[in-house]
């Protein structure tokens, strides 16, 4: 139905609605003049360069604050040798490690104002075929560093490439030369060590252990940690092993080796989430009841350990943590270029344990 004729807009109103004026956006020019500082002040601030005393990067970030300004990356990398983006490279089975690995790095990305790249590299092909990739890599990406996951974070070849190249990396949970470069981790031996000693003080003397990756460092650091611990606590005691290669799949086929056994483990201790779930099927496949059977422990303390029944008891890894801190090492030019973090683990006690029947 139409508008009569007093309903419609008048465009001669006074009172009409306007739109609002564009508001021209901020410049680093703008900002060094509130802040009374020079344009390469600026600059050496919005780049995070070294060497900037705690009260100019104050006044700079307050003027930055109060005009609302967003650095241009365009701009930025056209203004030095840097592109403001790092690459984030993986070789690893599980989605749950890499999605918050993803976000740690993405995290200290958006708050140092760089962008994201991500690639994987089968690291298991050829020395040629991985000499290929990575040589694609460098040449599409243009990063100005590389966050490197396990197993990639010791390999001999990946390193070398990198520095051959002179491209700055920072390393997640190496095991070997620690500094060679950044790098954060948690002491997966000690953690190992925390899940012996609590199956132990529960009773059990019949063990599994369903293990990663041999090329994966960090798992065999938990089995050797667990394995280290049973001994220094002199009882007797039978520990059998398969490995799971981290993933669901490759936990039903290990639990289903281990629970063959004679004798039976009474508990098993899974070196991460996904395959201590499918350790949970096999048991079940088997006729078996966690934990009124056997008790079962994983690690990592991914959304999977509490998508199972009963909710799984494991080892919480600060993963996302590790990323941020990785990338941060990375990304921060005032940090020594062989810092080690180790960040803190803990046991996170669920339905899947109990005594011995």
């Amino acid at each position: 139905m139409p508008l009569a004729h007093s309903q419609m807009p008048n465009p001669t109103d006074r009172h009409a609605a306007r739109p609002a004026p564009v508001r021209e956006r901020a410049t680093m020019e703008d900002v060094a003049r509130l802040a009374g500082v020079s344009l390469k002040s600026v600059s050496r601030v919005v780049n995070r360069e070294p060497h900037v005393s705690d009260a100019l990067r104050a006044k700079v970030e307050t003027a930055i604050s109060h005009l609302a300004f967003v650095p241009d990356a365009a701009a930025r990398s056209l203004a030095g040798s840097r592109t403001f983006i790092i690459g984030l490279l993986f070789d690893n089975p599980s989605p749950n490690y890499t999605i918050k690995i993803q976000a740690g790095v993405y995290r200290a990305c958006k708050e140092h104002q760089y962008h994201l790249r991500i690639d994987t590299i089968e690291s298991d092909r050829p020395a040629a075929e991985v000499e290929a990739q990575l040589d694609a890599i460098v040449r599409n990406s243009r990063c100005d560093g590389f966050i490197l996951t396990p197993p990639l974070t010791d390999n001999a070849q990946v390193l070398s490439f990198l520095e051959r190249h002179a491209i700055r990396y920072a390393r997640i949970a190496p095991n070997s030369d620690l500094g060679r470069s950044p790098s954060v981790a948690i002491d997966d031996a000690a953690a190992g060590a925390v899940v012996a000693r609590h199956l132990w003080e529960l009773g059990h003397r019949h063990f599994g252990i369903v293990s990663g990756p041999p090329e994966h460092r960090a798992g065999d650091r938990r089995r050797t940690g667990f394995l280290a611990e049973l001994e220094s606590l002199g009882g007797a005691c039978t520990v059998i092993q398969a490995n799971g290669n981290f993933l669901f799949e490759g936990g039903i086929a290990a639990g289903a080796e281990l629970l063959a056994q004679d004798p039976r483990p009474t508990a098993i201790f899974a070196s991460n989430d996904d395959s201590a779930a499918g350790t949970m099927v096999a048991c079940s496949r088997a006729g078996l009841r966690v934990p009124h059977d056997v008790s079962l422990c994983g690690f990592d303390d991914s959304w999977v350990a509490k998508s199972v029944w009963p909710y799984l008891t494991t080892i919480y890894q600060p993963i996302e943590e590790m990323g941020y801190a990785a990338a941060s090492l990375l990304l921060d030019r005032d940090e020594r270029g062989d810092r080690q973090l180790t960040l803190d683990f803990h046991l996170v006690e669920r339905d899947s344990l109990a005594p011995p029947a």
